[in-house]
């Protein structure tokens, strides 16, 4: 097979070609691009890698290999190609992967190796994508940073002294440092739209019901969705594609056909009819300058591409005892029993948080249910006024990577309330309501980190959610690259 676009087209510094998942899957398709050598290449980087950033708990070189060697003779023989193959992709260490290990980033679960996969991931290797590894998580994923006894802390690639985020925190540092073209990841309270936003890329939580949840033990009241992180808001769209559709393990999906939101992209066009709100607060009593002034920027874009824009004044407050109400106290329920049996070897900030909700009631339990409906009719009455809300992703850029979890964070040099509450008050209400929520980087702040804007739409409006952030990450332009070794950080994504 021909290696002449990674020998003399390469966007890296690397040899690896910084292209759109649909044009790269097109030159693998076209054979000017080797399976094999590319899988190569991606392992390659992620190994040197490892030590710096600490992204996998696992890393695949065999099983990648040999699965790019296949893909590489299907090409050969002229068989039918999925619209993922050969693509080397990550998958978060929370999400069941048959015969690859999968930790939850707990020293429990250290040797844990499932038999079967998860539905997303059976879907995305049907595809053709080719698993390249897994990516850290804290453990449980009950954390917006990444860190974990098992394996310690994940860096953020933008300044190794930052947070990456969390709980996807290894899925976007991977994908920010080319790691692999696109990562499957949840996203429980913010957990892909966080650390998308530290890291410079793009984060996007579906409508309940659009991706099978099917390890989920509480399917009906689960606030945790599966959903991909990736280089480009396109890119994101062609693996959301693969896994949507209806499975008889997730009640929300039956009958839901698979999206085509990668059509809904094609269209272009521009922004007319559409009204959008927007809002600088959200429950939250603080906004970092530059985010703010960011947030003035692109809804000034979306204006120029003929948007109307309304300032969302609505009275709101601040979700953070919904999410503990609701995840907390799942989780305290879901592995209390482990906590008995093994608190001297969890994560001493999971364990802290399962302490606080001890002595939460049925009831409390039951009046958290009651909080999410009348939530979920809130919003449901803003979307009667505006087709897309636009908010900050977060109130400042990424955390200290040693941020104590349970103290007040700075914004404006001031502090403010804990991380939860402070600084991600913009993705927790829509995984308790079930509306789709996009989170685009926007461009760097004075301290050269990535800022983001999150766009929320209807349940439902997931294409359509995926084009009106696709027609603005264009007209906002590339951020650039991670000042990472390997790197030409003038390019990007073609």
């Amino acid at each position: 097979m021909s290696k002449s676009e990674l020998t003399n087209n390469t966007k890296t510094e690397a040899g690896l070609p910084d292209y759109s998942v649909s044009r790269l899957a097109g030159l693998i398709a076209g054979k000017h691009i080797s399976p094999v050598e590319l899988a190569t290449l991606v392992l390659s980087r992620a190994e040197a890698l490892q030590p710096t950033l600490n992204a996998f708990i696992t890393l695949c070189h065999d099983t990648a290999i040999e699965e790019a060697r296949i893909a590489e003779k299907a090409i050969m023989r002229g068989e039918k190609l999925g619209p993922l193959h050969g693509i080397p992709f990550s998958i978060k260490d929370n999400i069941p992967t048959a015969g690859i290990r999968t930790t939850f980033g707990s020293r429990i679960y250290a040797d844990h190796v499932p038999i079967r996969d998860a539905v997303a991931v059976a879907r995305a290797k049907a595809a053709g994508a080719i698993v390249i590894g897994k990516t850290t998580t804290p453990e449980f994923a009950f954390l917006g940073m990444t860190e974990a006894p098992l394996f310690g802390r994940t860096a953020n690639p933008w300044n190794l002294r930052r947070t990456c985020g969390g709980s996807s925190g290894g899925a976007a540092a991977a994908t920010a440092a080319r790691l692999g073209y696109l990562a499957l990841c949840t996203d429980a309270g913010g957990s892909a739209r966080i650390p998308a936003a530290c890291n410079g890329v793009v984060g996007f939580k579906p409508s309940l019901g659009t991706v099978p949840h099917d390890w989920a033990e509480d399917v009906f009241g689960n606030t945790q969705y599966v959903t991909p992180i990736a280089r480009t808001v396109e890119d994101a769209a062609l693996l959301l594609d693969v896994i949507s559709g209806s499975h008889p393990s997730d009640p929300h999906t039956i009958g839901r056909p698979r999206l085509d939101s990668a059509a809904a992209i094609q269209e272009r066009g521009d922004l007319s009819g559409l009204r959008m709100g927007w809002r600088a607060l959200l429950g939250n009593d603080a906004v970092d300058l530059d985010v703010l002034e960011f947030l003035e920027k692109v809804a000034g874009i979306a204006e120029s591409l003929g948007a109307h824009i309304v300032e969302a004044r609505h009275p709101f407050e601040n979700q953070e005892g919904l999410i503990t109400r609701l995840a907390a106290s799942a989780r305290k329920a879901q592995y209390g029993k482990l906590l008995e049996q093994h608190r001297d070897v969890m994560c001493p900030k999971l364990v802290r948080q399962f302490d606080q909700v001890s002595s939460l009631s049925a009831e409390d339990a039951w009046q958290g249910a009651f909080q999410r409906t009348r939530l979920f009719r809130q919003v449901q009455q803003w979307f009667e006024e505006f087709d897309v809300l636009l908010t900050p992703t977060l109130a400042r850029s990424a955390l200290p990577i040693d941020q104590d979890f349970f103290s007040p964070i700075t914004i404006n040099q001031h502090l403010t309330e804990t991380p939860r509450k402070a600084w991600y008050p913009y993705t927790i209400p829509f995984n308790a309501t079930g509306h789709p929520a996009l989170s685009i980087p926007c461009g760097l702040d004075r301290e050269g980190m990535p800022v983001a804007v999150q766009l929320v739409g209807r349940i439902g409006s997931d294409a359509q959610l995926l084009r009106i952030g696709t027609l603005l990450e264009q007209a906002i332009g590339f951020i650039g690259l991670p000042p990472l070794p390997l790197f030409n950080p003038k390019e990007g994504p073609t």
